[in-house]
C-alpha cells in the first residue's frame, strides 16, 4: 500500500487559490481515475477536480467554504501501487463551467466513519402504501447519504432514515423525501406529527459559501458603493397582449413562444441610442463611464444553485423572435450549469423579472458596475378611466433603479416613459 498526495493544480490563468464548494467523496471512499473528486470555485468559474487515479480517500484537506492555495496538498490517497507515487501538480481538468448542476455523491460500500444510530420506527398496523419516496427495508450496512440538517430533522421526529429510499443523487434524503414519509404515515414512533400545531425549536445553520457567497460579495458592493434612485411605472399593455397572442398563433407546438421579455428587449435596444447614460458601465475607480453603442442585456436567471445573469449580446441587430430565442438558450444554460463565462459576462444594462409571481413592485439593485436595471412585474386586468368611461385593461408595474452619480433623476425617468410609449403603441417597436 503506497500513500499518494495530490495538491491543487493550476486551474486558471492568474488563480492563486480557490474556494471548495462541494466535497464528491469522504474518507473512506473508493474512486477510479476520472471520478469528481471536489468542486473548487475561483473569481472566474467553479471548477469539478477529478480523481487522477484509482485509490481509497484517506485524508481530507479543507472543509466546504475554506480557500485553498494553488500547489497546497488537498487529497491523499492509499493506492495499491508498491512504491510511493509523486504527484506532478498537475492534472488533466475539463473546461471550467459556472456552477454545474448538483454533483452525485461517491457512497463507499463500506463507509470508515459509522454514523450514529438512528431512532428506529414503530411498525404501523397498517401497511404503508406511498409512490415517492419507496419506503423500503435498506441495507442497514450502507450509508444513508442525507445532510446533517435532514438527519437532525429526521431525529426530531423520530424517522430512520434507511427506512427510506432518497429521491436525490446516489440516493441522498432530503427534507421533500421526510415530508412525504410523514404525509404517508401520519404516525411516527407511536406520535401524531401535526406540523400547524408542533412548536418548532431547530435551528439550521447554513454556511455561505461558494456562489451564495459571491452573490452576497456583488450586492454588498452593489448597495454600499453605489446610491439607488429608483423610478416606478404602470404601462398598459392590452395593445402589446393582442399583437403576443397574434404572433404566438402563427406558431405550431414545437416552436417557442413569445412573452413580455422579447418585446421589452427590442423596446430598450431601440431606444437605448436616445439614453446612452443608461446604456453604461461606471469604473469608479478611474472614475470612468464607459457608454456602449452595442446594447447587451442581462437576463437575472433563478436557478437551483443561485441567481446567474447570463447575457443576450447585440439586442440592437436582432428581431423579436431571435431575441427570445437567444434569451431561451442563455437562461436554459444558466439553469443546467452549462453557461459558459462568455455568456455570463459583458452586459450592459440588465432586466430582473420574476413574470407571474413579480408582484407589484420592488427596488432591484444594480448590477455592479452597470448603471441601471429594470424589473418587469406581472401583467393584470383592472379597471381604468378612459376618456371618462371606465374600462378593463392590462396594466403591468416596472421597477427602475439607477445610478444617481452618473444618471440624474430625470434621465432615468425619460428611459422608463420612452418605453412606457413603445410598449403601449407596440408598432414603434418595429419601425
Amino acid at each position: 500500500m503506497a500513500k499518494y498526495e495530490f495538491k491543487l493544480p493550476d486551474i486558471g490563468e492568474g488563480v492563486v487559490e480557490g474556494e471548495i464548494v462541494t466535497w464528491h467523496v469522504e474518507i473512506g471512499s473508493i474512486v477510479k481515475e476520472d471520478d469528481a473528486l471536489v468542486d473548487v470555485m475561483t473569481d472566474k468559474a467553479t471548477v469539478t477536480i477529478p480523481s487522477p487515479i484509482d485509490g481509497t480517500v484517506s485524508t481530507l484537506s479543507g472543509d466546504i467554504g475554506d480557500m485553498v492555495a494553488v500547489g497546497s496538498t488537498l487529497i491523499s490517497f492509499d493506492t495499491e501501487q508498491g512504491e510511493k507515487i509523486e504527484d506532478s501538480g498537475s492534472t488533466n481538468i475539463s473546461e471550467p463551467v459556472v456552477a454545474p448542476p448538483e454533483p452525485a455523491v461517491v457512497a463507499p460500500p463500506e463507509p470508515a466513519v459509522v454514523s450514529p444510530p438512528e431512532p428506529v420506527v414503530v411498525a404501523p398496523p397498517e401497511p404503508i402504501v406511498v409512490t415517492k419516496p419507496e419506503i423500503v427495508s435498506k441495507n442497514k450496512s450502507k450509508k444513508v447519504l442525507a445532510s446533517p440538517a435532514v438527519r437532525r430533522r429526521a431525529r426530531e421526529i423520530g424517522i430512520n432514515l434507511s427506512m427510506i429510499n432518497g429521491s436525490g443523487p446516489a440516493g441522498r434524503v432530503r427534507h421533500s423525501d421526510l415530508d412525504a414519509y410523514v404525509a404517508a404515515d401520519g404516525a411516527i414512533g407511536g406520535r401524531q406529527i401535526n406540523s400547524m400545531t408542533m412548536k418548532r425549536e431547530d435551528v439550521t445553520e447554513v454556511k455561505v459559501v461558494g456562489l451564495r457567497r459571491k452573490i452576497a460579495e456583488q450586492m454588498v458592493i452593489s448597495k454600499r458603493t453605489i446610491p439607488h434612485f429608483s423610478y416606478f411605472e404602470e404601462i398598459d399593455v392590452t395593445e402589446l397582449e393582442k399583437l403576443r397572442q397574434t404572433l404566438n398563433a402563427t406558431r405550431d407546438e414545437t416552436q417557442p413562444k413569445l412573452t413580455y421579455l422579447p418585446f421589452i428587449m427590442l423596446a430598450l435596444s431601440k431606444i437605448m441610442p436616445q439614453h446612452p447614460e443608461c446604456n453604461a458601465r461606471y469604473n469608479d475607480q478611474e472614475n470612468i463611464v464607459s457608454r456602449f453603442g452595442a446594447v447587451h442585456l442581462g437576463i437575472a436567471t433563478q436557478t437551483e444553485r443561485g441567481l446567474y445573469v447570463p447575457v443576450v449580446k447585440h439586442v440592437e441587430v436582432m428581431d423579436v423572435w431571435q431575441a427570445a430565442a437567444e434569451m431561451q438558450r442563455v437562461t436554459g444554460s444558466a439553469r443546467n450549469g452549462t453557461a459558459s463565462l462568455d455568456e455570463l459576462s459583458g452586459s450592459t444594462f440588465t432586466i430582473t423579472s420574476l413574470g407571474r409571481d413579480g408582484g407589484l413592485g420592488a427596488t432591484p439593485i444594480i448590477n455592479h458596475p452597470e448603471v441601471s436595471i429594470l424589473g418587469v412585474h406581472k401583467a393584470r386586468e383592472m379597471p381604468v378611466v378612459r376618456s371618462g368611461n371606465i374600462v378593463i385593461r392590462r396594466i403591468m408595474n416596472v421597477s427602475s433603479s439607477f445610478d444617481h452619480r452618473v444618471v440624474d433623476g430625470a434621465d432615468g425617468a425619460a428611459l422608463i416613459q420612452n418605453l412606457k410609449k413603445m410598449l403601449e403603441t407596440p408598432a414603434l417597436i418595429f419601425i
